[in-house]
């Protein structure tokens, strides 16, 4: 008799985010370090240090805003690599 295993539904959650000069990096709650360029996303390209630094982390660790760009990420797009569309 074969069985199937269940898949477990993942859902990653950010727990910090910092900046080097070439990646968005993210700290995720799990232990892991995501690095994406941040050519990927125009307005934190384009934002200054202080605006980059100052985030939220919003929905339960799922996404982060910059209010001051009104800049708006998920989480997992993030891990997937998925750049902005703007």
């Amino acid at each position: 008799m074969s069985t199937l295993a269940e898949r477990v539904v993942y859902e990653p959650t950010a727990k910090k985010v910092a900046f080097t000069n070439d990646f968005l990096c993210l700290y995720l709650a799990d232990g892991r370090e995501i690095r994406v360029p941040i050519e990927f996303y125009p307005r934190l390209k384009k934002a200054t240090k202080k605006q980059r630094e100052k985030y939220e982390i919003v929905g339960n660790g799922t996404g982060i805003y910059w209010s001051d760009i009104d800049e708006d990420l998920s989480v997992e797009g993030i891990v997937e690599g998925y750049p902005s569309r703007f």
